[in-house]
This record gives C-alpha cells, sequence and structure tokens, in this order.
C-alpha cells in the first residue's frame, strides 16, 4: 500500500492515507467518513444495475487501512450506512466479526438503521458529534458548531474535490483533504460518490489524493496543494 502522508491538525501527529482517511497516532485511532454501504445494494433493488464488487472493494479498502495502521479504535463520521437494511448489510456483520477495533459512529443524515441494528453490529453511535482530546467529531459541519474553540473539528457528509488544471485546457477533479480554521473535512471513502468541489481561501490547507494506476505500476498517494 502507498504511505500515508504525515500532516499536524490540531497539534497533533496525523496521516492521511491515499484511501480517504485519517488516521491519528497518538489515539491510535483510523477516521473514515462516507463509507455509504448498502448503496449499490439500495440501487439494485430500485432496478439500477450497480455491480456489488463496489461494495466489495470499498470493504476490502477498509481493511487494508485497518492491517496497515493496527487502530484500537474506529470512528465512522457519518453515513456508514446508506439506506435501510438490505443484503450487503449482512456482508457487512460477516466482516465486522473479523476486526477487534472499537467501532464508533457520529450518526449521518442516511444512517438510518433502528439502535439495535447498530448494536448487533457492535458499533457505538453518538447522535450529532463525540469529542475526545483536541477534536470533535461531527458529520455535517453546518449542523453543530463546537463550543470549544480548543477543540478542531473533523467531520464529512460533504465529499469534497479539487480540480487541478494544466496546459491545453485539461483538467482533472480529485477527491481532497480539506482544512480551514478550526475543522478539516474528510474525502468520502466509497468510491461510489460524487464530489463537491471546494474553493480554498488563502490559509487553507489542501491535500489532494492522486488515485493509483495499476496500468503504469503508479499507486495512489496524497499530495499538499496549498
Amino acid at each position: 500500500m502507498s504511505p500515508a502522508l504525515p500532516a499536524v491538525i490540531a497539534g497533533e501527529n496525523c496521516w492521511l492515507s491515499p484511501e480517504r482517511c485519517l488516521f491519528w497516532e497518538s489515539a491510535e485511532t483510523l477516521v473514515v467518513s462516507d463509507l455509504h454501504f448498502g448503496k449499490t445494494g439500495h440501487f439494485r433493488r430500485e432496478g439500477i444495475a450497480v455491480p456489488q464488487a463496489i461494495y466489495q472493494e470499498d470493504l476490502h479498502r477498509l481493511m487494508s487501512q485497518i492491517q496497515y495502521f493496527k487502530p484500537k479504535r474506529i470512528i465512522f463520521t457519518g453515513d456508514l450506512f446508506h439506506s435501510a437494511e438490505n443484503s450487503e448489510h449482512a456482508l457487512f456483520g460477516r466482516w465486522r466479526s473479523s476486526i477487534d477495533a472499537e467501532l464508533l459512529l457520529v450518526r449521518g443524515n442516511h444512517d438510518i438503521l433502528s439502535a439495535r441494528d447498530y448494536e448487533v453490529l457492535g458499533i457505538t453511535t453518538h447522535a450529532h458529534s463525540y469529542s475526545d482530546g483536541f477534536f470533535d467529531f461531527v458529520h455535517d459541519p453546518a449542523e453543530l458548531q463546537s463550543t470549544d474553540k480548543v477543540r478542531h473539528r473533523i467531520c464529512g457528509h460533504l465529499h469534497p474535490g479539487i480540480r487541478l488544471s494544466g496546459i491545453g485546457k485539461q483538467s482533472l477533479r480529485l477527491s481532497c483533504f480539506y482544512s480551514t480554521s478550526g475543522m478539516t473535512v474528510l474525502p468520502a471513502f466509497s468510491k461510489f460518490t460524487g464530489l463537491a468541489l471546494i474553493e480554498p481561501q488563502p490559509g487553507d490547507s489542501v491535500y489532494a489524493v492522486l488515485p493509483a494506476n495499476p496500468r503504469k505500476g503508479e499507486t495512489g498517494s496524497v499530495i499538499r496543494i496549498q
């Protein structure tokens, strides 16, 4: 797997992974947002032909991050699941049984399973935010403003992306990590999501996620562009 990029966030050493997640080193915590598990199953149920391989690839990518970072805890900042229970949730349950890490979920707008469903999966849920040390973990950055200025918000929901332009009017849209004063927005982990292009301001930090290109022998990477 490609090495992650080190980044200091709110004075804490973190690692930004090309697989679109963040590892908080001192807390041994992997932070992931917007996995939207079950989305492909939801589409198929509605008669839209979406292969289950997309979902299986996302699970495989998540497992690779767990094996690489070996976290004691995983915090999902919302939209872990996309919809009501379907066949893909059962697959997640089997996957969950092989994971020893503690799982915490800050519920997002798509997390509509019952409290009992999350309990069976061994996931501790929080309605709006979860606070630990220097960080407030929130799904939608517009939903909760931190009242503790010591804490930095780590959010999801926005699916941030950046457009990079080159010569000859060429351009490329890439998923990105985006940090502004008091807040860091994670890219959507799932590749089955759209992008919302951001317009960074002076003083903001933007880290673009460069995808892998197996045909050229290129692995994914994270680069700071601002």
